[in-house]
C-alpha cells in the first residue's frame, strides 16, 4: 500500500492500533481519538495531594504505573539514582507492590556519560530477576535539575 501523505499514514496507523487493541481486549476505555475513557480509570488513580499536575501512580487491574521520580538536590549521579530508587520503592510498597514485582523501568539521564554510575547503583535493586529497562539521555536535560528520572510499571 503506497502512502502519499502523513495524514494517510497516521490514519492507517491509528486504525491498526485500534484493531490490535480490540483484538486483545485493550479497546475498553479507548475512544476513536485514542484518549483514555475517564470512566474506566475512575477510582484507579493513586491520590497524592503533593502532585497537582499528574498522578503519582495509577492502578489498572493488577498493574501499577508509577510516575517518574527525580532527585532535586545537589549531588552526583550515584546519590541521585539511589534517592530515586528509594522513592520508587516507597511508592510501590504504599500501593501493594514491591521492587521484585517491577516489570518495566524507564530511565531518563541528564547526560549519557552518567550511564555507568547509574548502573552501579541500579544493579541488584530489583531482586534476582530484574525488569526490562529502557535507558535514554534526554535532550535538554531532566526537568528540575535532576540527573536522573525513573518511572516503572509493576504487578500488584
Amino acid at each position: 500500500m503506497k502512502m502519499t501523505t502523513k495524514t494517510n499514514r497516521r490514519s492507517v496507523f491509528r486504525k491498526m492500533g485500534l484493531a490490535v487493541a480490540a483484538t486483545f481486549g485493550l479497546g475498553k476505555g479507548v475512544s476513536m481519538a485514542g484518549t483514555a475513557n475517564k470512566e474506566v480509570l475512575e477510582g484507579s488513580i493513586v491520590k497524592d495531594d503533593k502532585i497537582p499536575l499528574f498522578s503519582g501512580g495509577v492502578k489498572h487491574g493488577n498493574t501499577l504505573y508509577i510516575s517518574g521520580k527525580g532527585a532535586h538536590f545537589e549531588g552526583d549521579i550515584k546519590s541521585h539514582t539511589d534517592h530515586v530508587l528509594k522513592e520508587l520503592e516507597k511508592e510501590l510498597v504504599k500501593n501493594g507492590s514491591s521492587m521484585e514485582q517491577v516489570l518495566k523501568v524507564n530511565v531518563y539521564l541528564h547526560d549519557l556519560e552518567d550511564y555507568k554510575g547509574m548502573n552501579e547503583v541500579f544493579r541488584g535493586r530489583f531482586g534476582k530477576n530484574p525488569p526490562v529497562r529502557t535507558t535514554v539521555a534526554v535532550y535538554g536535560g531532566v526537568p528540575g535539575d535532576s540527573l536522573v528520572e525513573i518511572d516503572c510499571i509493576a504487578a500488584v
